[in-house]
């Protein structure tokens, strides 16, 4: 774990909420002048606290109508089936986010497709068929009710 200081938190804070602020002004935000501001970003960067900055793109709005969670059971939880899978997933665009749980259920992914019948075909020839996979368990979204990427952190 980083060891960070409360200006540290304050900067990952706003540059959680608005990644797109200049450093100008994220350094008045923070209480910082420019310089040094920018050092702390570049080093919060290359410790990897920071991984990266991304738009927050509206799904729907690209013609991704449907998201779907699901639960993936593997025949084997070996680690090289385990790694095989993960690399699968990694292949597959539709797969936005792969967990591995404990219990039950070996994973749960996070799938968006443009429509049920595009879903379908995606589950039963990338997903079903992919390796070491026993069972596949799907939930719909209907709605969301909250979305918030990232860690809770104080301003």
């Amino acid at each position: 774990m980083a060891n960070l200081d409360e200006i540290d938190r304050k900067l990952l804070a706003e540059l959680q909420d608005e990644g797109r602020v200049t450093n100008v002004e994220l350094a008045q935000r923070v209480g910082l002048t420019a310089p040094p501001c920018l050092r702390r970003v570049r080093a919060l960067e290359e410790q990897g606290v920071i991984r990266g900055y991304h738009a927050d793109l509206d799904a729907s709005q690209l013609g991704f109508a449907i998201t779907v969670f699901a639960m993936v059971s593997l025949k084997s939880q070996a680690e090289s089936a385990l790694r095989e899978f993960e690399e699968h997933m990694a292949e597959l665009p539709e797969v936005r986010e792969c967990h591995m749980l404990n219990g039950e259920i070996d994973f749960i992914l996070k799938i968006v497709s443009h429509d049920l019948q595009s879903f379908q075909e995606f589950l039963t020839s990338k997903l079903t068929p992919a390796p070491n996979v026993a069972s596949v368990k799907t939930s719909l979204t209907i709605r969301t009710a909250k979305h918030e990427p990232g860690v809770p952190l104080p301003k």
